[in-house]
Order: structure tokens, then C-alpha cells, then sequence
């Protein structure tokens, strides 16, 4: 995604060309592209040679698109006029060299976000025509972010200076306090800025829910290591190990648990083992295994360490100690305060951490985990399928993720049409979507196949709304029939008591 031209004549505006591309990334990220971000577009201008303000004509595009190895580049444009705000984007396929016919939406400029959405929702139907989740979808996924909120963000990230651009995120995160995307970036820049403590408190803000928090905690260990913290470090690491198991994350968990003194040597075999060429790695494992007592296993690494890299710096002083086999003191005694040490020639050897999150690898590794995982699913008999993008497609609910779920649910439909489970999931996305009648009429089917509490409770709020006490009291009831400990069956009833209407 390149930023869209201003062509409004109005220099206070340009913001939003940067703003589309930040939108347009995560609408289709959510649709199941794998997307480029703006610090890999960044990366390529800067390879390139070209500034990152640069306006590149279509050959340069294509060159950019080479550089990042995309398969396709979405341009466009905008302007504003009379509170109105029109824009049109272009699809330029790399492989092909083929551009599509401007993809066009207008509407207020207060209405900023349902352009955006709006042309991304059509941009995923030119690319792949079986894109399958409804527009209104879209148009919802923006959530209660406010506009001026999202200006001060994407003038914080576009920002010259770090002063500036912590400014402009205070102020995103203070008009929206769960903006996540605003409370990453100042806590990443405040880590960059070595304000460790105020980075911690704004990263932990994130929930471990939300589809931003790997990267959060990332930087929330590598604050709390900052900070001597190693526990919250470990455990902060370990979070995203779980979930994104790569060897920069699970080393920097290992390193935090050596700080607290423990023998972290298993951690560190896995991570050479998963990359046995990454110099740092194998030094890692040498100085556990020499903390551990273990000098023949510490020798054999630190060898491979000088065979990498011979110049290293640290490995012929590690060689000397464990030649020396001197019984090493407790790893954390030094850590962090130059000139502690046990050892007479005054060097203590401490593991590496590594302290640049990846976006990219980080990334690819999550989309290709879920492209095993769809590849995994799709070997399953048809209704086990729907059961596995059910499950998914409700967790992506659980956390707001509105697209990602319906992308699901859609699968599962796909898979096994008379799956009431996936209907009635359709049924709450168009709910949360604010489609009333598509929400109706997907409980309704779902009902159809099979009486679930999720499409009961689904009519009993949109009949709520509309005022009609005994229909929805009547489908409450229904719903605790069948799941007489449903939580929200039971928020319901009490929300209906406090209105007077009781159950049947």
C-alpha cells in the first residue's frame, strides 16, 4: 500500500494519504492477505536510495514491489472538497503488469473510515472474486476509534522527531484509550527512547486477546529486561513464545531466566537447534553450559562460535575462562553492572538478548502457521471442519475481530452447510455489524437446523432494541432452557427484569 495523493491543494489534509494505507493494511490483513507494512515500505525506499517522502512514478513502484517481493501494489488518490472527502484507488498487478480501473467511494469527511473500509472491502473483491465477507462487515471494523484520535496517530508515526511523535500518541491514546495500534507505537517509541517503565505500563495496557499483542510483548520484555525486571521479562517472552514459537523470542525468554539464576541450557539447545548458524545463539548456549558446569558441552559451543564468527569479541576471553574450568559465579550477580565480577581478568560472560522485534519474519511466521493450520483443517471429514472455523471464527468474535470471524464462519458454511453453529456465529457478526434484518434472518436459519442459546439470544437482543418485551423475554427463556448457566442468557434476564418484563 503506497500513500494516497492529495490532490485538495490543502497541506493540513496531507495526513491522510498516509492514513490510508495504515487503514487499507489492516482490513485486508484481516481478510487473509499477507500485507506490507509501513516499515517494510519504508525499508525499501531507504534501499533504494529514495526519501520517504519520494512520489514514485510506476516504474519506481514496480521496483519497490520487486524490493518486497508483493505481488500486488495499490495506489491512489484523494481529495477534499466542500466537507466531502472522494478517493479512488488502483490495483497494479506486479506479475502481470496490469492496472485495474480506478476503484472509487466518496462520502463526508467525518466519515473518513467508511471510505477507507469501504474501498478496501472492494479492492479484496478485484483481487481474489470469491472474497466472501459482506461489506457492512467492513464498514464496522473500525470500532470506536474517533477521527481526531486516528489523525494524532498517524501524524505520531509519521512524526520527524520522538518528541513529536510521543506527543501526538498521548494524544490518540487520550481521546481513544483502547486504541491499540496508537498505545503500541508510544510504547514502542517511549522503549526506543529508554523510558523503559512508562514503556512497560503502556504495553501491558494491551490485552493478550488482542491481535497486536505479540509484538507488544516483545518490547514489554524487552522493557522489564531493561529495567531488571527478568521475571515479567520471562514470563512477558514466554507469552509470545507460546503462541509464535521462533527462535529470537524463545532466546530472549532463556536469556531472562538466566538472569534470575536459573539453567536455561534447555531453552538455548532448542533455539540452535531451530537456527543452528546465528553466531549469538550458539555463544548463548556456550556461556549456559559454562554457568551450568558443563565446560567440555560450553567448549564445543564457544569452538563453533570462533568457526562462525572469528573475530567475535567475547568468545576467546569465554574459551580462556572455561579452559580455565573455574567454577563461574551465579549468572545475574554482574548482569547489567560493568566491572562486577568474580573472575580475575574481570570479564563475566552474560547471554545476548536480542532486543529488534522483526516485523516481517514475525509476521510471515504467523501466516504461515495459519496456512498449516487451514491445510490441517481442511483434512478433516466436513463437520469437523465447520467445528474448527467455528471455534476460531468465535474466538476472533471474542475479541472484536468482526472480518477475521465472519471469514471464518464462512469457511465453516463452506465446509458444511447445515451447520447451525455457523449460522448462529453470522447471525452475531451481523448484529455487530449493525445489519438487523441479515442478523434476523442468519438466527433464523440457524434455529431452523438446530436450537442453539447463541441464536436465541441473538433475536432476544435485536427484539430488545425494538421494544418487543415478551418476544424477547420469551426467547431468553428458550435460550436458558438450554444452557440454564449461559451467561449472557442470564444478563439478559436481569436486563429485562429491570425493565419489568419477566420470564415465561
Amino acid at each position: 500500500m503506497l500513500p494516497f495523493e492529495n490532490r485538495s491543494g490543502q497541506s493540513d489534509l496531507g495526513w491522510i494519504g498516509e492514513s490510508f494505507p495504515d487503514t487499507l493494511n489492516l482490513r485486508l490483513s484481516s481478510a487473509g492477505f499477507l500485507t506490507i507494512s509501513r516499515d517494510d515500505r519504508q525499508y525499501a525506499l531507504d534501499h533504494l536510495g529514495f526519501p520517504a517522502d519520494f512520489r514514485p512514478t510506476r516504474a519506481t513502484t514496480i521496483r519497490i514491489a520487486q524490493t518486497l517481493d508483493a505481488n500486488y501494489v495499490i495506489i491512489g488518490s484523494y481529495n477534499v472538497a466542500n466537507g466531502r472527502i472522494s478517493a479512488q484507488a488502483q490495483v497494479l498487478e506486479i506479475n502481470n503488469l496490469r492496472m485495474s480501473p480506478p476503484i472509487e467511494e466518496s462520502n463526508e469527511l467525518q466519515r473518513l473510515f467508511d471510505v477507507q473500509n469501504a474501498l478496501a472491502w472492494k479492492i479484496a473483491k478485484k483481487i481474489d472474486p470469491r472474497f466472501n465477507v459482506a461489506q457492512q462487515t467492513f464498514l464496522a471494523a473500525s470500532g470506536q476509534v474517533k477521527l481526531s484520535a486516528f489523525e494524532n496517530y498517524i501524524r505520531g508515526i509519521s512524526a520527524a522527531t520522538p518528541q513529536e511523535r510521543i506527543k501526538r500518541l498521548q494524544l490518540a491514546v487520550q481521546e481513544s484509550p483502547g486504541y491499540t495500534a496508537a498505545l503500541l507505537a508510544l510504547g514502542k517509541t517511549q522503549y526506543s527512547e529508554r523510558d523503559y517503565d512508562r514503556a512497560a505500563a503502556t504495553l501491558a495496557r494491551i490485552s493478550q486477546t488482542d491481535r497486536r499483542a505479540l509484538e507488544a510483548n516483545f518490547y514489554l520484555g524487552l522493557a522489564r529486561f531493561n529495567s531488571a525486571r527478568y521475571a515479567d521479562a520471562e514470563k512477558a517472552f514466554a507469552f509470545v513464545a507460546s503462541r509464535l514459537p521462533l527462535p529470537e523470542v524463545i532466546n530472549n525468554q532463556a536469556v531472562a531466566s538466566s538472569r534470575q539464576g536459573h539453567n536455561a541450557s534447555a531453552l538455548f539447545q532448542r533455539v540452535v537447534a531451530a537456527d543452528p548458524k546465528d553466531v549469538d545463539y550458539h555463544y548463548n548456549l556456550a556461556v549456559s553450559l559454562f554457568h551450568s558446569g558443563d565446560f567440555s558441552g560450553a567448549g564445543r559451543e564457544v569452538d563453533t562460535v570462533l568457526k562462525l564468527r572469528p573475530n567475535d569479541p567475547e568468545a576467546p576471553q569465554l574459551k580462556a575462562l572455561i579452559a580455565g574450568g573455574r567454577q563461574p559465579s551465579s549468572p545475574q550477580s554482574g548482569a547489567g553492572k560493568p566491572g562486577t565480577s568474580s573472575s580475575a581478568s574481570g570479564f563475566e560472560p552474560l547471554e545476548r538478548i536480542r532486543r529488534t522485534y522483526s516485523e516481517v519474519s514475525f509476521r510471515q511466521a504467523a501466516f504461515q502457521i495459519d496456512q498449516m493450520r487451514a491445510a490441517r483443517v481442511a483434512m478433516l471429514p466436513p463437520a469437523e471442519q465447520a467445528a474448527q472455523y467455528v471455534q476460531m471464527g468465535s474466538d476472533y468474535l471474542a475479541q472484536g475481530l468482526i472480518p477475521e470471524a465472519e471469514r471464518e464462519f464462512q469457511s465453516a458454511l463452506t465446509a458444511s452447510p447445515s451447520s447451525a453453529q455457523a449460522h448462529a456465529g453470522l447471525a452475531q457478526v451481523r448484529e455487530q455489524s449493525g445489519d438487523a434484518a441479515a442478523a434476523r434472518e442468519e438466527a433464523q436459519a440457524s434455529l431452523k437446523l438446530s436450537p442453539n442459546a447463541a441464536a436465541y439470544l441473538v433475536l432476544a437482543r435485536l427484539e430488545l432494541n425494538s421494544n418487543q418485551m415478551g418476544a424477547s423475554a420469551a426467547d431468553v427463556a428458550r435460550a436458558l432452557k438450554l444452557e440454564p448457566k449461559n451467561t449472557a442468557a442470564l444478563g439478559m434476564k436481569q436486563a429485562l427484569a429491570a425493565r419489568g418484563q419477566t420470564l415465561p
